[in-house]
């Protein structure tokens, strides 16, 4: 019984939560943004989740022979605590609620959608070990607005600068989150492309990655550029260069933070310029 309780929290755990989280979130405050009704914004808000959800259960699933060769004690799958095919069925209803709950915002948005998740399954069975690594990234975020925007009437396409934009965010994350699991995936035999370029080269991508979102993100836009976006590109640029700086000591998380501060600051961005599609 007391195995059965704690499962529940497992699965949450294994769902990779704060990215699940916070990818939703992007996406319906994209969708508030960009006019959404309140049917809408729940709809687009489920479908997102339950898609992170499949995406994060498969990830874990995958992994776990990996990550228990490596002991991590936080991987519920890996350490016994979390039964596999109860991670699998997670999978599939998860992928299967995300396709349904994405067809109120039309055909053309949920195969967009379905797109994206395709993309970061693929990621999870394999892509993840090659020097494709950082593709599932720009294609899966890259769609995030497009599902969105396709869902409002008419069928409108978003506008390029925030597609480029979210899959250069998207790239970023990516560089970003294997950082700190270099050597244990060496070691497990995972070889993506941040590992072939080691931790300076995919500090450097990660960081330029993130400055080229928030040139999108203040210059893209038609029209004058906005106050914040003002601040915020010249904001940007010098807390990627302190991060370099301050991250010269062997160990420093200056400059991983400092990329992680840029890419919230294009997250804000997005969310408070709005989807423009004129």
């Amino acid at each position: 019984m007391r195995h059965l309780a704690a499962m529940p929290l497992a699965l949450v755990r294994a769902s990779h939560p704060l990215p699940s989280l916070t990818v939703t979130a992007v996406a319906t405050g994209l969708a508030v943004t960009s006019g959404r009704e309140a049917g809408g914004l729940v709809t687009v808000a489920a479908a997102v989740l339950a898609g992170q959800l499949s995406v994060g259960w498969l990830n874990d699933l995958v992994d776990a022979p990996r990550d228990a060769r490596v002991g991590r004690a936080d991987k519920p799958v890996a350490t016994g605590e979390l039964p596999r095919p109860v991670v699998l069925v997670g999978v599939l209803i998860s992928a299967l609620a995300a396709l349904v709950l994405s067809l109120p915002s039309g055909v053309l948005a949920t195969a967009a959608h379905l797109a994206a998740l395709v993309s970061a399954w693929a990621y999870d069975l394999g892509v993840k070990s090659s020097a494709l690594s950082v593709l599932p990234y720009a294609v899966s975020f890259g769609l995030l607005p497009t599902f969105v925007v396709l869902g409002l009437p008419g069928a409108p396409l978003p506008p390029a600068w925030l597609v480029l934009a979210a899959a250069s965010l998207g790239c970023a994350a990516h560089f970003a989150n294997v950082l700190p699991d270099l050597d244990g995936d060496r070691a497990t035999g995972v070889c993506g492309l941040p590992h072939r370029l080691g931790a300076t080269g995919s500090h450097v991508a990660a960081a330029s990655l993130v400055l080229a979102a928030s040139v999108l993100l203040v210059l893209g836009p038609p029209g004058e550029v906005s106050g914040a976006g003002l601040v915020a590109l010249p904001a940007a640029a010098l807390i990627i260069a302190a991060g370099f700086v301050m991250g010269r000591r062997p160990g420093s998380p200056a400059a991983f933070r400092a990329v992680m501060l840029v890419a919230l600051i294009d997250v804000a961005l997005i969310l408070t310029a709005g989807v423009r599609l004129d």
